[in-house]
């Protein structure tokens, strides 16, 4: 893989996306549909996902391409591949709440080498760069064509007086909560979509535990920033390690952080 031009197109195409995503946004109304398992879905994830996808396969043919849009990409047995989440966070969408993402991430062996995640709303650039260390574009405006002033962002040292967890804003329960009740906690707050990764890659937050349903195209683009940036993801059950090109692309709860986090079963 030429990590250069992958980084190049993802980038591109997520803030290709990011304008599209935006126009409906901010138009006065926009259509609302449920997907089978109930779960909203706009004409933005739509869009968004025939430009990602179309863009995606021209660039790299040969590597299977995974997308939430498409059911029929998720009946793969893959290792190696590609996944987008055209638009994660699409309950934040619908309530106007700005906390949604573009994610798009290459898989190699299951494990997520590169992957990008803007925020349109917010203005949040988040990548990794061709070899491998993480990096936020400074926005709010951005450039399709010329890449702007990137900051090396890396995980946090966690404070002795209690860490900063961010959790689910959509997707909170008790089980979290109850976790959460093990450490020391200096302050939480909430984030909706892949920007809960973001923040721990950039050490706004030490801990993002995930005792709820995901999928792969949920995590892989955010997964591989926070790696960039020197963090780690692992399963929550046992502490082994995230892998990903799993039976139907189904994720098991999770527990994202910086290192430094002295965790708790």
């Amino acid at each position: 893989m030429d990590f250069e031009h992958l980084i190049k197109v993802m980038r591109r195409l997520a803030l290709e996306a990011g304008d599209k995503i935006m126009e409906i946004y901010n138009a006065p109304d926009f259509e609302v549909k449920s997907k089978s398992d109930n779960s909203p879905v706009t004409e933005a994830d739509e869009a968004t996902d025939a430009l990602i996808s179309a863009g995606l396969r021209a660039a790299f043919p040969d590597i299977p391409l995974v997308t939430e849009e498409q059911a029929e990409t998720h009946d793969q047995s893959v290792s190696t591949f590609l996944i987008v989440d055209p638009l994660d966070g699409t309950k934040e969408f619908v309530q106007r709440r700005g906390d949604f993402t573009v994610n798009i991430a290459y898989v190699e062996n299951g494990v997520p080498l590169r992957g990008v995640v803007f925020a349109p709303a917010k203005g949040r650039l988040f990548y990794t760069l061709a070899e491998g260390r993480a990096v936020e574009e400074i926005g709010p405006d951005f450039s399709k064509d010329t890449v702007g002033t990137q900051k090396p962002i890396t995980v946090s040292v966690p404070d002795n007086r209690g860490l900063m967890v961010v959790a689910s804003k959509s997707h909170r329960d008790q089980a979290t909560d109850d976790y959460i009740g093990k450490y020391a906690v200096k302050d939480m707050r909430s984030a909706g979509s892949s920007l809960k990764f973001c923040l721990v890659a950039t050490g706004e937050a030490d801990l993002y535990p995930r005792l709820g349903r995901t999928m792969e195209w949920d995590t892989a683009a955010g997964d591989a920033v926070l790696r960039g940036a020197g963090g780690e993801m692992i399963r929550f059950e046992d502490h082994a390690p995230f892998t990903y090109g799993k039976p139907g692309f189904e994720n098991p709860f999770f527990i994202a952080y910086a290192p430094g986090v002295l965790l708790v079963k």
